[in-house]
């Protein structure tokens, strides 16, 4: 028996009230024993690249870039700082109650926003930072293949066994484990492969 309710609608409406009920249940069913018998595959749980590891890597990127050895997770005062320039007694962190206690406590500390350009960190740093433009590409060259045996120091006739000696002779002083910075190796590689690719047979 129907609630009076009810029974006071008109039949069509009844009908379709009732259908539609019928429809919403049937479909939620359809739903879940589909989920059941078809699970979606579970979300991985690796590494999550988030605002705060972006920076992690840009400010790390930076770091190497001007050359300045740092330890990251550095525990200091009490605090753990993201990063620590250990030659210099400087620490860097995104959380700004740490940055007032060690400010409090005498370490000279860099707060880095999430917003900053890794380039202003250079203006917050109590040394001289060498210069780089982090900011724009360089100017395309109009003869992209003969820059590439230039910076190598061939001339362009060159056989791919010059070009890949030049390449082992110049990367022994731009690595940047033998003291070189990281944008003269990448510019090196990339003026190897352009060379190798274009090399005389």
């Amino acid at each position: 028996m129907l609630p009076e309710w009810i029974a006071s609608l008109p039949p069509w409406l009844v009908l379709g009230l009732l259908g539609g009920g019928l429809a919403s249940v049937f479909v939620a069913g359809v739903f879940l024993i589909g989920g059941r018998m078809f699970p979606d595959e579970p979300t991985p749980r690796g590494h999550r690249v988030d605002g705060s590891a972006r920076r992690r890597t840009e400010i790390r990127k930076y770091l190497r870039t001007i050359s300045e050895p740092f330890t990251e997770d550095h525990a200091i005062d009490g605090e753990t700082v993201e990063f620590y320039l250990p030659q210099r007694d400087v620490a860097l962190t995104f959380d700004a109650q740490a940055y007032f206690r060690l400010e409090r406590a005498g370490t000279y500390t860099v707060l880095c926003e999430h917003e900053m350009p890794v380039h202003a960190l250079g203006r917050r740093l109590p040394f001289d930072v060498p210069k780089f433009d982090f900011g724009s590409r360089r100017r395309a060259s109009d003869d992209p293949v003969g820059e590439a045996f230039d910076h190598l120091g061939l001339a362009r006739t060159a056989s791919p066994e010059d070009v890949r000696d030049a390449y082992r002779d110049r990367v022994k002083s731009v690595h940047p484990d033998h003291g070189g910075s990281q944008a003269e190796f990448k510019r090196l590689q990339e003026a190897y492969a352009t060379a190798r690719e274009h090399a005389a047979e």
